[in-house]
Protein backbone atom coordinates (compact mmCIF):
# COMPACT_ATOMS: atom_id res chain seq x y z
CA UNK A 1 0.00 0.00 0.00
CA UNK A 2 1.42 3.39 -1.01
CA UNK A 3 1.31 6.02 1.69
CA UNK A 4 0.31 9.50 0.53
CA UNK A 5 3.29 11.88 0.38
CA UNK A 6 5.84 9.09 0.70
CA UNK A 7 7.67 6.86 -1.74
CA UNK A 8 7.76 3.81 0.56
CA UNK A 9 5.93 0.61 -0.25
CA UNK A 10 5.32 -1.72 2.67
CA UNK A 11 7.64 -4.71 2.58
CA UNK A 12 9.97 -3.19 -0.03
CA UNK A 13 12.37 -1.25 2.15
CA UNK A 14 16.01 -2.09 2.71
CA UNK A 15 18.55 -0.17 4.80
CA UNK A 16 21.52 1.17 2.86
CA UNK A 17 24.89 1.53 4.55
CA UNK A 18 26.31 5.05 4.57
CA UNK A 19 29.50 3.99 2.83
CA UNK A 20 27.52 3.19 -0.33
CA UNK A 21 26.47 6.82 -0.60
CA UNK A 22 29.80 8.46 0.23
CA UNK A 23 32.39 9.23 -2.47
CA UNK A 24 35.68 7.32 -2.61
CA UNK A 25 38.42 9.59 -1.28
CA UNK A 26 42.15 8.95 -1.11
CA UNK A 27 43.77 11.04 1.59
CA UNK A 28 40.77 13.39 1.56
CA UNK A 29 40.88 14.01 -2.21
CA UNK A 30 38.79 12.27 -4.88
CA UNK A 31 40.48 8.98 -5.78
CA UNK A 32 40.96 9.62 -9.50
CA UNK A 33 42.26 13.13 -8.99
CA UNK A 34 44.69 11.99 -6.27
CA UNK A 35 46.08 9.28 -8.57
CA UNK A 36 46.53 11.69 -11.49
CA UNK A 37 48.15 14.28 -9.21
CA UNK A 38 50.55 11.70 -7.76
CA UNK A 39 51.43 10.37 -11.21
CA UNK A 40 52.24 13.83 -12.54
CA UNK A 41 54.29 14.67 -9.44
CA UNK A 42 56.17 11.36 -9.75
CA UNK A 43 56.86 12.02 -13.43
CA UNK A 44 58.33 15.41 -12.56
CA UNK A 45 60.30 14.02 -9.63
CA UNK A 46 61.61 10.87 -11.28
CA UNK A 47 61.59 11.70 -14.98
CA UNK A 48 62.97 15.20 -14.78
CA UNK A 49 64.95 14.49 -11.59
CA UNK A 50 63.41 17.52 -9.95
CA UNK A 51 62.60 15.93 -6.58
CA UNK A 52 61.74 19.14 -4.77
CA UNK A 53 59.56 20.44 -7.62
CA UNK A 54 57.67 17.12 -7.75
CA UNK A 55 57.10 17.17 -4.00
CA UNK A 56 55.90 20.78 -4.05
CA UNK A 57 53.65 20.07 -7.05
CA UNK A 58 52.12 17.08 -5.26
CA UNK A 59 51.61 18.99 -1.98
CA UNK A 60 49.92 21.96 -3.65
CA UNK A 61 47.76 19.81 -5.95
CA UNK A 62 46.66 17.51 -3.14
CA UNK A 63 45.92 20.42 -0.80
CA UNK A 64 43.74 22.11 -3.42
CA UNK A 65 41.90 18.84 -4.12
CA UNK A 66 41.29 18.20 -0.40
CA UNK A 67 40.01 21.75 0.13
CA UNK A 68 37.64 21.41 -2.83
CA UNK A 69 36.47 17.96 -1.65
CA UNK A 70 35.65 19.33 1.79
CA UNK A 71 33.37 21.87 0.18
CA UNK A 72 31.79 19.39 -2.29
CA UNK A 73 32.99 15.77 -2.48
CA UNK A 74 31.60 15.44 -6.01
CA UNK A 75 33.41 18.46 -7.43
CA UNK A 76 35.59 16.45 -9.84
CA UNK A 77 32.77 15.03 -12.04
CA UNK A 78 31.01 18.39 -11.95
CA UNK A 79 34.20 20.16 -13.03
CA UNK A 80 34.75 17.71 -15.89
CA UNK A 81 31.17 18.11 -17.09
CA UNK A 82 31.53 21.89 -16.87
CA UNK A 83 34.69 21.83 -18.98
CA UNK A 84 33.13 19.54 -21.63
CA UNK A 85 29.99 21.61 -22.16
CA UNK A 86 30.06 24.71 -24.27
CA UNK A 87 29.18 27.97 -22.62
CA UNK A 88 25.50 28.78 -23.04
CA UNK A 89 25.83 32.53 -22.93
CA UNK A 90 29.08 32.89 -24.87
CA UNK A 91 29.05 35.48 -27.62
Amino acid sequence: MLVTGSHHIDGFEAPIHGSLRSPILLGGAPRGLAIVNGTIAAAVGLGLQQWLAGLILWAIGHSVAVAAARRDPDFAPVLLRHLRQRSHFAC
